[in-house]
């Protein structure tokens, strides 16, 4: 198969995540839409060809049914390719492989990526029936399960099976929340200490409040362009240099070997490393799907960054923080930033694009850092999506 051709980033922006009773779902979308061009006063509206959006709940929290037409319009985009994508969480990066396709097809040269949640309905019964609805109807739902419940059951296998223990599990929380407290458009920017991440109330045995992330109010925006336009725009883009998305199965019941075999994970980001020519040594951030401390941890394992079995041992060495062999989630992750599902996969771009302009304050990795790898996912390590961006270093 040839080589299909390049796709940079040349713009992104995101807006202030939280609960937001006080904002329409148009109100998000225009505050991140503000900030991405602001971030590039080199692109405006009028260029943009494609605009696809990204969001799980809008006939539920928005209310609305076709949003991307809404969204068009809030933006002052007129383009020619439009579309809604819900893959629950993948839902951001699905949208943004959209644009890419388009743009390797050549349908259009530069494309807009917005993705968001207004999900913090005042009425908490809500809250429960959209968090049920990210379970299976027939087989999950009915007996009261929620992701909760579901991540739980791994997150006690890992613990029999590699010994894995709770201090290492908060040991994430902690960092996240850390990490989020440098990031004023987090949901959460107190930090965190180690005794209260221990002696939180139980969610979901083993897994107390600070190792779940929050649903949020957010959104976040992403402009990719084809490589014979990128430099029209921008001096330094970013680029799009493998893709990969993996499936094993839909319910957990399903799962092909035991709990905390991801095999999703493993093949989206064997898939990914394998186009972008590179390997897990070679990345400098990551931006992973920690819906919990042990979905991250869990991770690790399965994208490379450690063998399987020790991440618990990799979080007590430090290998996942700054100073370590992968600084992950700088930005704060889902634990810290919150999880608006649309806007989640486009706010970990945003992270990364921002870590490679050296642009990202105090956050900053590194003065250079060259690669960044971004993963969510959907179900218990069943379905997932990886990408992996990075410098021109990496393509001259």
């Amino acid at each position: 198969m040839s080589k299909p051709k390049r796709v940079a980033i040349v713009a992104t922006g995101v807006n202030q995540w939280g609960m937001r009773n006080d904002a329409t779902f148009r109100d998000i979308i225009a505050e991140a839409g503000k900030a991405c061009f602001d971030s590039n006063p080199r692109v405006s509206n009028k260029d943009i060809e494609g605009l696809v959006t990204s969001g799980v709940y809008p006939q539920r929290s928005g209310p609305q049914c076709h949003p991307s037409p809404v969204a068009c319009e809030v933006l002052g985009v007129t383009p020619r390719l439009f579309q809604n994508t819900d893959c629950q969480c993948q839902s951001g990066a699905v949208n943004m492989r959209i644009l890419w396709s388009a743009i390797v097809a050549g349908l259009i040269d530069v494309g807009m990526a917005v993705g968001w949640e207004r999900i913090l309905v005042p009425n908490h019964g809500e809250r429960y029936i959209n968090a049920a609805l990210a379970c299976d109807h027939d087989w999950e739902q009915g007996f009261g399960l929620t992701p909760p419940a579901l991540f739980a059951l791994p997150a006690l296998t890992h613990m029999e099976k590699y010994g894995t223990t709770k201090e290492q599990y908060a040991k994430i929380a902690v960092k996240n929340h850390t990490n989020s407290a440098r990031n004023p458009n987090a949901h959460f920017q107190k930090g965190l200490t180690l005794e209260k991440a221990l002696n939180a109330r139980i969610v979901a045995t083993p897994l107390g409040l600070f190792d779940c992330c929050v649903n949020t109010d957010g959104a976040a925006c992403a402009i990719l362009c084809s490589e014979e336009k990128a430099y029209e725009y921008t001096d330094k883009p970013m680029w799009i240099l493998g893709l990969g998305q993996g499936y094993t199965n839909w319910t957990i019941g399903n799962n092909p070997k035991d709990l905390t075999d991801w095999q999703g994970v493993r093949l989206s980001g064997e898939l990914a490393y394998k186009m972008s020519g590179i390997t897990p040594k070679d990345v400098d951030i990551a931006e992973l799907h920690d819906c919990f401390t042990s979905s991250e941890l869990i991770e690790y394992e399965e994208l490379g960054f450690c063998p399987k079995g020790e991440g618990g041992r990799w979080v007590d060495d430090g290998g996942n923080d700054y100073g370590g062999d992968v600084v992950t989630q700088p930005r704060g992750g889902l634990i810290g930033c919150g999880h608006p599902f649309g806007g989640t996969s486009i706010g970990q771009t945003d992270e990364i694009y921002r870590q490679i302009k050296g642009e990202a304050g105090e956050r900053q990795v590194s003065p250079t850092p060259n690669i960044g790898l971004a993963q969510t996912m959907s179900g218990t390590g069943t379905q997932s999506i990886v990408t992996i961006y990075g410098s021109d270093n990496t393509i001259h």
